[in-house]
């Protein structure tokens, strides 16, 4: 399990990549927010976290558990489950608001980008 990463995972990036095109600037990973969100807005107290199907449980046709060692990863993927939870109620309750994207819906960027726009509102104009 050490082998698999936490951050800069492909589908993250893209995200990254995504909203920082669309002119809005964020902080990664702020270890004292809860869940350690992918990205930070914190001038608009608006976090985003971008799950992989699998590990975070979705109920989408990749988020399957193996069929080997259920023992093993039936509870592991219950515990992200949740964990999850249990971060996005912490992060509501110090004021902060939270978008999760999913892994499967990269798949279709027009929509993630109208998600995003209207989860984070007006971009800022950058001078430069």
């Amino acid at each position: 399990m050490r082998a698999i990463r936490s951050k800069d995972m492909k589908p993250e990036l893209a995200v990254r990549s995504l909203v920082h095109r669309m002119g809005y600037r964020y902080r990664l990973h702020r270890h004292d927010l809860p869940g350690r969100p992918d990205l930070v807005f914190p001038g608009r107290k608006k976090v985003i976290f971008v799950h992989g199907c699998f590990w975070h449980c979705h109920n989408c046709k990749t988020a399957h558990v193996p069929k080997s060692n259920r023992d093993y990863w039936e509870p592991k993927l219950e515990r992200n489950r949740t964990r999850d939870a249990r971060n996005l109620v912490v992060l509501k309750t110090a004021g902060w608001q939270s978008l999760v994207l999913w892994e499967c819906e990269l798949n279709d960027p027009e929509d993630m980008r109208a998600r995003i726009r209207r989860f984070l509102g007006r971009e800022r104009v950058l001078n430069g």
